[in-house]
Protein backbone atom coordinates (compact mmCIF):
# COMPACT_ATOMS: atom_id res chain seq x y z
CA UNK A 1 0.00 0.00 0.00
CA UNK A 2 1.63 3.37 -0.90
CA UNK A 3 2.00 5.92 1.81
CA UNK A 4 0.70 9.29 1.91
CA UNK A 5 1.74 12.83 3.18
CA UNK A 6 -0.36 15.66 2.99
CA UNK A 7 -1.41 16.02 -0.76
CA UNK A 8 1.39 14.27 -2.34
CA UNK A 9 1.26 10.77 -3.03
CA UNK A 10 4.48 8.29 -3.23
CA UNK A 11 4.92 7.35 -6.81
CA UNK A 12 6.55 4.54 -8.50
CA UNK A 13 9.06 4.85 -11.19
CA UNK A 14 8.11 4.66 -14.64
CA UNK A 15 10.91 2.47 -15.15
CA UNK A 16 11.24 0.17 -12.28
CA UNK A 17 11.53 -3.39 -12.83
CA UNK A 18 12.51 -2.49 -17.09
CA UNK A 19 15.48 -2.68 -18.77
CA UNK A 20 16.88 0.37 -19.47
CA UNK A 21 20.00 1.37 -21.39
CA UNK A 22 21.37 1.29 -25.09
CA UNK A 23 20.15 -1.38 -27.31
CA UNK A 24 22.25 -4.57 -28.64
CA UNK A 25 23.73 -4.47 -31.49
CA UNK A 26 22.14 -5.52 -34.83
CA UNK A 27 23.26 -9.14 -36.20
CA UNK A 28 23.62 -10.10 -39.97
CA UNK A 29 20.28 -12.66 -39.64
CA UNK A 30 18.27 -9.94 -38.44
CA UNK A 31 19.26 -7.06 -40.57
CA UNK A 32 18.16 -10.25 -42.84
CA UNK A 33 14.96 -11.01 -41.29
CA UNK A 34 14.10 -7.31 -41.32
CA UNK A 35 14.74 -6.87 -44.85
CA UNK A 36 12.59 -9.78 -45.86
CA UNK A 37 9.60 -8.63 -44.08
CA UNK A 38 9.94 -5.32 -45.87
CA UNK A 39 9.96 -7.10 -49.20
CA UNK A 40 7.17 -9.33 -48.77
CA UNK A 41 5.10 -6.29 -46.85
CA UNK A 42 5.60 -3.92 -50.19
CA UNK A 43 6.76 -1.22 -47.90
CA UNK A 44 9.29 0.32 -50.01
CA UNK A 45 9.34 3.54 -48.34
CA UNK A 46 11.06 1.82 -44.86
CA UNK A 47 13.26 -0.83 -46.99
CA UNK A 48 14.87 2.11 -48.88
CA UNK A 49 15.08 4.39 -45.61
CA UNK A 50 16.89 0.79 -43.80
CA UNK A 51 18.90 0.05 -46.84
CA UNK A 52 20.31 3.65 -46.40
CA UNK A 53 20.56 3.30 -42.43
CA UNK A 54 22.62 0.18 -42.49
CA UNK A 55 24.89 1.10 -45.55
CA UNK A 56 25.76 4.68 -44.29
CA UNK A 57 25.97 3.43 -40.94
CA UNK A 58 24.94 6.68 -39.58
CA UNK A 59 22.63 6.68 -35.87
CA UNK A 60 19.31 8.12 -36.10
CA UNK A 61 20.55 11.43 -34.55
CA UNK A 62 22.45 11.66 -37.19
CA UNK A 63 20.03 10.85 -39.92
CA UNK A 64 17.39 13.95 -38.12
CA UNK A 65 20.10 16.54 -39.02
CA UNK A 66 20.33 15.38 -42.83
CA UNK A 67 18.77 17.20 -45.54
CA UNK A 68 16.86 15.64 -48.66
CA UNK A 69 19.93 17.18 -51.09
CA UNK A 70 22.86 16.02 -48.92
CA UNK A 71 21.37 12.33 -49.64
Amino acid sequence: MEQTTGNSRAREPWNKGKLVGQKGLLRLKGISAIRVRLQITHRLRDLALFAFGIHSKLRAYDWVKLRVREV
